[in-house]
C-alpha cells in the first residue's frame, strides 16, 4: 500500500536539523525529493542509518568486519580439522557446562566436555583416531549436552547443525553429522540477475501428484523442466529451512543451518539450485528470520537452559500469533547467527537471494497484531519500531549485495513502511523487492462479495497501481496463502464443485467453466502488466489447480491427498487446464520479450465503469481488458502514445487458450492522430466480452 501524510503530521525538526540528517546520510536528499512527504521524519532515517554504520564499525572493531564474522558457520558447529580431529564449537552463555556426546562415545554424556571461554562460549577439540581416522564418522549421530544452572542435564541439537532428520515414527529429530567423503560440486555459474522477475512460489515436498513427500530429485527432473517452459526465470523454494513440523508449510524453523531432510540429502538441494542455474534460473530461498520454533528437543529454544539464549525472555521472545520465539536481534551473538545463516544459503548451496517472511513481525514490537495500517506516516517511526531488527534487515541486505551484488532481496511486509526498498545510503532498508499483498486480497474479495456486473473499474487499478515511486514491488493474483485450506484458489472460487465434473473437452462449456477459465486468464495478466516490476505465481496455480492445500495433520487423519500438485491434468489433452497453462507460459514468454515489468509504471488511459474496459500502456504495447460479463464493442475507441500498424500478440480469447476465437489476428490495427483520453492517436478495436488483449506496433524495431 503507498502510504501517505500531510506535511503537518509532524512538527517539522528545525532546518539545522535537517541540514545534519542530510549531510549524515549520504543520499537521503534523493529520497526526500521523491517523497518529500518524509522531510518531518528525516531525523529517524538519520538516526537508522548512523545505528546501522556504528553497527558494521563495531563488527570492524571487534571482529575484523562482516566478511569474517557472517562466517561463523566455518567455527561453531562441529569441523572436521586438517589433521583428522574434529573442532567443536558452541554458544552457551546460560550454561554451567556443555559436552558432546553420541554414536562416537557409545552416548556417554559427559566424555568430551567443552572448555569455558569468554563471552558465554565453548570450545572442544577431539584428536583424531591413531590410524589418523576422524572421530566422528560421517552419518553417526550426535547431541550437545547441557548442564543447566538449575542442575538440569539437557540433549540438544547444535544450532549450528548441518543435517537432521527423524527416523520412523519418533517424534524429535536426530542430528546427524553430515560431512561426505565427495561433496556436490557445481557445474554451472550463477545467471545473472534477470531484467524482469517471473517467479514460480515452489514447495518441494508437495510437488507430485502422488500421495507422499517429493524429493528434491523429483523436483529436479520433473518440475524444473515444467518451469523454464512455462517460461519463469526465478524459482523460490519454501520449506527449505528445517522444520520438524510438515504443517507448518515451513514457517516453524529448528535447525537453521539444515536443508529438510524429508526431501533427500544436501548434496541433491544442491544438484537442483545447479540444474536450475544451468538452465538460466535464478533460486530464492524463503528465509524465516522473523522468529522461530519453540521446541527445544530439535530447536532453538531453551538451548542452555534459559528462555532467552538467542531469544527475548519472557512475553518479549514469544509471538502470541504464532506460539513462537523472537530473536533478541540487538545480541552481538544472535547477529551472528542470522547473518552466517544468510550467508550460509548463498555460499554453501548456491542460492541467488532470498523472500525474507515476516518483515512486518520484525519491524514493528506489536508485530502488526491487530494494526490496520491506514498508511499514516506516523505509523512508521517511533517507538512502535524495532529499530534492532530494522538494523538486522539493513546489515542482511548489506551483506548479501556485496558478497553478490546480483543477488535479489524480496520483504513480505503489509504495513508499507517507506523506504523499505530503498538503498540503504538513502535512509531505506535496501530490499530489491516488496510483496503487493493488496492484491491477492482485492481479487479475493470482488469474487466473494461482487457480482461480475458491480465490479469497480477504477477500485481494480487503484489496487493494482498503489505502490511508492522506485520501490519495486512483486505482483501476484494469489500465491501458497490462497491456496491453503480454510480459503479457496482464484479458480476454485471461480468455478468450485463444477471443476470436477466439466472439464472435459468433450462435453460443453457451462456458463460456469466459461466464466471461469476467461476471468482466470484476465485476473493474472492485468496483475502481470499493470501490479508491479515483478511476478509471482505459485506453482500449480497457473494452470488452475484444483481444490486446497491441506498438509498431512490429525484434523485430516495425516492425509497426503491434498498435499500434492497434479501436473499431470495439464497434459491431458481432454482437459481444459492445458488452455490456462498454455496462457500463462505464452504470457511469460511475451513479457521475455517485451520487458513490461522492467518498464516505467504503466499509463492507464481509461477505467470506464459502464462499458466495464480498462486500457493500458506500458513498454509500448496496448493492453485492453473488457471484464463486462456479456457486452462485446465493435469500432471501441483505444488512445495511444504511438502511430503506426498494430498487431495482436495475445488475445486470451484464441482457441489454444480455452478462448471462443471471436477475433481475427491477421487484422491490421492503424493508429490515427485523433486524441483519446489524454492520449495523441488512437486505433479502433473490436472488443468481445470477458477477453484481454495486447496490441504491439510493429512499425517499432523489437
Amino acid at each position: 500500500m503507498a502510504a501517505s501524510a500531510t506535511p503537518a503530521a509532524r512538527a517539522p525538526d528545525s532546518e539545522a536539523a535537517l541540514a545534519a540528517a542530510l549531510a549524515d546520510v549520504p543520499e537521503l536528499a534523493r529520497l526526500l525529493e521523491v517523497d518529500p512527504y518524509l522531510k518531518p521524519f528525516a531525523v529517524d532515517f538519520q538516526r537508522r542509518y548512523k545505528q546501522f554504520c556504528q553497527s558494521l564499525s563495531n563488527i570492524g572493531e571487534n571482529e575484523g568486519g562482516i566478511d569474517k564474522f557472517s562466517r561463523g558457520y566455518e567455527s561453531f558447529g562441529v569441523h572436521r580439522c586438517a589433521d583428522g580431529g574434529l573442532y567443536c564449537k558452541e554458544w552457551a552463555p546460560g550454561a554451567e557446562g556443555v559436552f558432546l556426546t553420541g554414536d562416537f562415545n557409545g552416548w556417554n554424556p559427559f566424555s568430551h566436555p567443552y572448555k569455558k571461554l569468554d563471552f558465554g562460549k565453548w570450545e572442544l577439540y577431539i584428536p583424531p583416531k591413531q590410524d589418523r581416522s576422524v572421530p566422528v564418522p560421517h552419518g553417526s549421530k550426535l547431541k550437545v549436552v547441557i548442564a543447566s544452572k538449575s542442575g538440569e542435564i539437557l540433549y540438544r541439537i547444535s544450532p549450528w547443525a548441518k543435517y537432521v532428520t527423524r527416523e520412523g515414527g519418533n517424534v524429535n529429530y536426530d542430528w546427524i553429522h553430515w560431512d561426505p567423503e565427495h561433496s556436490y560440486k557445481f557445474k554451472h555459474s550463477r545467471p545473472k540477475k534477470p531484467r524482469s522477475l517471473r517467479i514460480y512460489e515452489s514447495h518441494v515436498g508437495i510437488s507430485s501428484h502422488e500421495g507422499k513427500v517429493a524429493s528434491y530429485k523429483h523436483f529436479t527432473c520433473n518440475v524444473l523442466p515444467r518451469i523454464k517452459d512455462l517460461g519463469y526465470n526465478c524459482i523460490q523454494l519454501m520449506a527449505i529451512m528445517e522444520h520438524a513440523y510438515y504443517a507448518s508449510f515451513g514457517y516453524q524453523i529448528t535447525s537453521f543451518f539444515a536443508a529438510s531432510s524429508r526431501y533427500g540429502t544436501p548434496e541433491e538441494l544442491k544438484e537442483l539450485v545447479d540444474t536450475a542455474h544451468s538452465m538460466g534460473i535464478v533460486v530464492l530461498l524463503d528465509v524465516v528470520h522473523s522468529h522461530a520454533s519453540k521446541n527445544s528437543e530439535d530447536g532453538l529454544n531453551m538451548f542452555d537452559g534459559t528462555d532467552s539464549c538467542y531469544f527475548h525472555s519472557g512475553p518479549k521472545g514469544t509471538h502470541d500469533l504464532w506460539d513462537s520465539r523472537l530473536f533478541a536481534y540487538s545480541s552481538w551473538e544472535v547477529l551472528r547467527f542470522l547473518l552466517s545463516n544468510i550467508r550460509w544459503w548463498l555460499e554453501e548451496y548456491g542460492f541467488d537471494g532470498f523472500r525474507f517472511d515476516g518483515v512486518t513481525s520484525m519491524l514493528y514490537h506489536h508485530h502488526g497484531i491487530g494494526q490496520g495500517f491506514s498508511g499514516d506516516y506516523n505509523e512508521y517511526f517511533g517507538l512502535q519500531v524495532d529499530e534492532d531488527a530494522l538494523i538486522y534487515l539493513m546489515l542482511a541486505n548489506h551483506l548479501v549485495h556485496t558478497l553478490y551484488p546480483d543477488s535479489i532481496t524480496i520483504a513480505e511486509d503489509v504495513s508499507g513502511m517507506p523506504a523499505l526498498c530503498s538503498p540503504i545510503s538513502q535512509g531505506g532498508v535496501g530490499f530489491d523487492y516488496r510483496l503487493a499483498m493488496a492484491i491477492p486480497d482485492k481479487w479475493i474479495q470482488l469474487l466473494k462479495e461482487f457480482k461480475d456486473e458491480d465490479w469497480n473499474m477504477g477500485n481494480i487499478v487503484f489496487t493494482l497501481t498503489n505502490r511508492r515511486y522506485l520501490e519495486k514491488c512483486i505482483a501476484y493474483a494469489e500465491s501458497h496463502d490462497q491456496a491453503l485450506v480454510g480459503d479457496k484458489t482464484l479458480a476454485f472460487w471461480l468455478m468450485d464443485a463444477e471443476m470436477y465434473t466439466n472439464m472435459s473437452v468433450l462435453t460443453p462449456f457451462t456458463p460456469v467453466i466459461d466464466r471461469g477459465i476467461q476471468l482466470h486468464k484476465m485476473i493474472r495478466l492485468i496483475t502481470h502488466g499493470l501490479g508491479g516490476e515483478g511476478y509471482l505465481n505459485f506453482m500449480g496455480n497457473e494452470f488452475g489447480h484444483p481444490e486446497w492445500l491441506d498438509f498431512p495433520r490429525k484434523g485430516n487423519n495425516e492425509s497426503y491427498h491434498y498435499a500434492r500438485r497434479q501436473f499431470h491434468l495439464t497434459d491431458d489433452d481432454l482437459l481444459r487446464y492445458k488452455f490456462l497453462n498454455n496462457f500463462d507460459r505464452d504470457m511469460n514468454r511475451l513479457e521475455e520479450r517485451c520487458g513490461w515489468l522492467s518498464a516505467p509504471q504503466a499509463y492507464v488511459s481509461e477505467k470506464h465503469e459502464g462499458n466495464k474496459v480498462i486500457t493500458f500502456e506500458r513498454a509500448g504495447l496496448v493492453f485492453i481488458f473488457n471484464f463486462h460479463p456479456s457486452k462485446s464493442y465493435t469500432d471501441y475507441r483505444v488512445g495511444t502514445a504511438l502511430p503506426g500498424k498494430f498487431k495482436i500478440v495475445l488475445d486470451s480469447d484464441a482457441a489454444e487458450y480455452g478462448g471462443h476465437q471471436r477475433l481475427d489476428h491477421n487484422t491490421d490495427f492503424f493508429s490515427e492522430a485523433f486524441e483519446h483520453n489524454g492520449r495523441p492517436h488512437s486505433l479502433l478495436v473490436y472488443i468481445p466480452s470477458r477477453v484481454a488483449l495486447i496490441l504491439q506496433n510493429v512499425d517499432l524495431p523489437n
